[in-house]
């Protein structure tokens, strides 16, 4: 039970920031996308960046149990359907996360993805069978594999050189890019700041 009521506390709290941060308006993700706005951009590298040094700085200083890591198998279908949840995102403007977040908050395009998401994973499940079959969820590269080495665990790695230490480099830079990256790259906002090439649905209605 406390474990449920944990997740249920973090979850709500990792919402509230992706609507603080305007993740839950498909206008912003889409203009992050059409690099005319990329403060959310920026957020998202300095949340990454920020927690993978605290994350390996804490596995180096043995305040971190290796053992409560988890790496994600490596395969065909991993990058098909990185591609296809790009697309997703690129057209709904919203990926799962920020589609539930966005649901919680009453918008109704975003209960529409909500449902459509369900829809697809319960197609995918229907035909996991056949899809297995193709060999696309075979493991590649080793499956379970990182980067650098880390200690503590028997995963295997790319790179003979310490996890913790590309970890907590790869953050800075992650921090870095997002510290210099400018508020737009193309494009012109508008006097209000918003997008001109982004319609909202009030744009659209009118």
């Amino acid at each position: 039970m406390t474990m449920i009521i944990l997740a249920i506390v973090l979850g709500a709290a990792f919402g509230f920031a992706l609507d603080r941060i305007g993740a839950t308006n498909p206008d912003y993700i889409i203009g992050m996308l059409r690099l005319s706005r990329m403060h959310l951009m920026k957020t998202i590298l300095l949340a990454i960046g920020v927690a993978s040094v605290l994350m390996f700085a804490g596995l180096l200083a043995g305040l971190i149990d290796p053992a409560h890591l988890g790496v994600k198998t490596a395969y065909f279908g991993v990058f098909a359907g990185g591609a296809l949840l790009g697309l997703g995102f690129a057209v709904a403007g919203y990926c799962p996360g920020t589609g539930l977040a966005a649901a919680a908050t009453g918008r109704k395009d975003a209960m529409f993805f909500v449902i459509g998401g369900l829809g697809g994973a319960a197609a995918y499940m229907a035909t996991y069978a056949g899809v297995a079959a193709t060999g696309v969820l075979a493991p590649i590269a080793g499956g379970k594999t990182t980067i650098g080495a880390i200690a503590g665990t028997s995963y295997p790695a790319v790179l003979q050189a310490s996890g913790e230490v590309l970890g907590i480099v790869l953050g800075l830079v992650l921090i870095g890019v997002a510290y210099l990256i400018p508020d737009r790259i193309r494009g012109k906002t508008s006097p209000a700041g918003r997008d001109p090439g982004v319609r909202t649905r009030a744009g659209l209605a009118g």
